[in-house]
């Protein structure tokens, strides 16, 4: 519990400090981008201030998921965290189809030709921005790894799909300054193609996380391996295991020597049951049923 309340904390602090630098970013952006004539760094800071719904989107998952059950939630709010990651996923396939589309219609009007050459603050803006956005990216799958949360790292990739979209602006930039103007759309239509895979990829792992499929095989196997440990279990019948959003619930049945009361078979149980919740933080809630063996006394005692 003391671990998952950590886990929580410093999620809900990612997420603030993501809304307060996609705010400072965006306001950056946009009076850079007027002062510096730079059309490319507008639509960055435009860009930012769509994260800034991301992020608000992300921090709203985290701590509905975290909400503790109710009657109509037995089994908890988790899953609302993928419903946050999917829908941050929209919002960055939204930006790739946006600058592809954008790019694509600067080429065939020409529109291009017609832009006033930008500052060297678009440059530096355009710098400073990857810089920090990579930091951002660092930081925040940091953190989602070290939480298991998909909403959070949703909003991981979502800073590195900032930093493709600042580079593609930068190479514009750049490239009016060069007497190339074209390159600005060029670049926004080839980067708006990695971004919009970063949005898919967002949205197939939220979605796989939303279906009751089993946890990672070799997680299973330490889990199997756990269980074997404990003191009374002669064997595993059965052990089934479903992702639950970022947690885990387990079901398993063990043999246990069936002259045993139901005092000693309950004990052995509660070992199953506490050291797998213990041992693996991630799993919500165990449920351990205990089968008579069916062979003579062996095993462990």
């Amino acid at each position: 519990m003391v671990d998952q309340e950590k886990n929580h904390k410093l999620a809900m602090n990612t997420s603030r400090a993501n809304i307060f630098m996609n705010v400072l970013l965006s306001l950056s952006k946009l009076a850079v981008g007027f002062l510096a004539h730079s059309q490319a760094m507008i639509n960055d800071g435009i860009n930012n201030a769509s994260d800034v719904i991301g992020s608000v989107i992300v921090t709203v998952g985290v701590s509905v998921a975290a909400k503790d059950s109710d009657s109509n939630h037995q089994y908890g709010h988790e899953r609302l965290e993928c419903v946050a990651s999917i829908l941050v996923s929209g919002i960055v396939m939204a930006l790739g189809v946006g600058l592809f589309v954008e790019g694509l219609g600067k080429i065939f009007r020409g529109t291009y030709k017609n832009l006033p050459t930008p500052g060297m603050e678009a440059v530096y803006a355009a710098i400073a921005s990857i810089i920090i956005k990579e930091i951002m990216f660092l930081y925040t799958r940091r953190a989602a790894r070290k939480t298991n949360s998909s909403a959070l790292m949703a909003s991981a990739w979502d800073s590195q799909s900032d930093v493709l979209a600042t580079i593609g602006g930068l190479i514009g930039i750049v490239g009016s300054r060069m007497g190339i103007p074209v390159a600005d759309s060029i670049a926004a239509i080839v980067i708006s193609m990695f971004i919009f895979k970063v949005g898919l990829d967002i949205f197939n792992d939220g979605m796989y996380k939303m279906v009751d499929h089993a946890c990672p095989e070799d997680e299973v196997k330490r889990i199997r391996k756990v269980i074997e440990e404990q003191q009374g279990v002669l064997s595993v019948d059965v052990l089934q295991t479903r992702m639950f959003g970022s947690r885990a619930f387990v079901d398993v049945e063990i043999s246990a020597e069936g002259t045993q009361t139901l005092i000693q078979a309950h004990g052995i149980a509660e070992r199953v049951h506490y050291a797998i919740e213990k041992n693996f933080p991630q799993v919500k809630h165990c449920m351990v049923h205990v089968n008579p063996a069916k062979t003579a006394s062996s095993g462990k005692k």
